[in-house]
């Protein structure tokens, strides 16, 4: 299990001018070949009259799954760059599809390879990144003298809670990345003197984005964006 990595929760587009040639990128989520090559097919009737339909994508927590294609450029001068600085970004289940339409005014070997990997880097650039964390949904149960403690711990360590319930006891619910587990409950058991009650719910991945807690069905809302 990949406790982190990379990668799109909302997809995007830029635009590159160079040379009087247009260079769109669109950025996807993808988490299976399948689902790159339909949306690519669906790009390529979208953009029916463009000159190329370049792309690159990476698939699979380890990376496991990498193709490009240079769509009739030559050789090595977009696909290859372009998954290039999808792999420099350490991205994983993502999808760039650059769309050229040519400018009438050649760009060079080296001045392809720059414009692919820029019109990329302007795609991730509208895009949003998140990382995905593998942690735990856990429960704390505590009395109202060891709450305090427990909150400071909390913020301290950027811990982020679910919600709070308030009755005769204080009950906690929050994410807990699965490398900080342990010591967490450590901390936790120290300063409430063992009085804190701790019971772990589910193991799932969860990201934050702009303080918002995101996990489940969430992490995949934007998916369907299609072309």
């Amino acid at each position: 299990m990949i406790e982190r990595y990379k990668t799109i929760y909302i997809g995007g587009e830029g635009e590159l001018i160079e040379k009087k040639s247009r260079f769109i990128a669109t950025v996807r989520l993808v988490e299976s070949e399948e689902e790159a090559l339909q949306i690519l097919e669906a790009l390529r009737k979208k953009y029916w009259n463009a000159t190329h339909n370049c792309f690159a994508y990476v698939i699979g927590e380890k990376k496991e799954t990498v193709r490009c294609s240079d769509d009739g450029e030559p050789s090595g001068t977009a696909g290859r760059p372009m998954l290039d600085v999808l792999l420099g970004e350490e991205i994983c289940n993502v999808l760039v599809v650059v769309t050229r339409y040519f400018g009438g005014t050649l760009l060079g070997t080296g001045g392809l390879v720059r414009a692919y990997s820029q019109a990329v880097c302007a795609g991730l650039a509208e895009s949003t990144i998140i990382e995905k964390i593998y942690g735990v949904r856990m429960q704390i149960q505590t009395d109202y003298n060891g709450i305090g403690k427990i909150q400071y711990l909390l913020g301290k360590k950027k811990i982020p809670i679910l919600r709070a319930e308030y009755t005769d006891q204080v009950m906690t619910e929050v994410m807990v990345p699965a490398d900080e587990e342990k010591g967490l409950q450590a901390e936790i058991t120290e300063v409430t003197n063992g009085r804190a009650k701790m019971e772990i719910e589910e193991k799932l991945y969860f990201a934050v984005n702009e303080g918002e807690l995101i996990y489940h069905d969430a992490l995949t809302r934007y998916k369907n964006l299609g072309a």
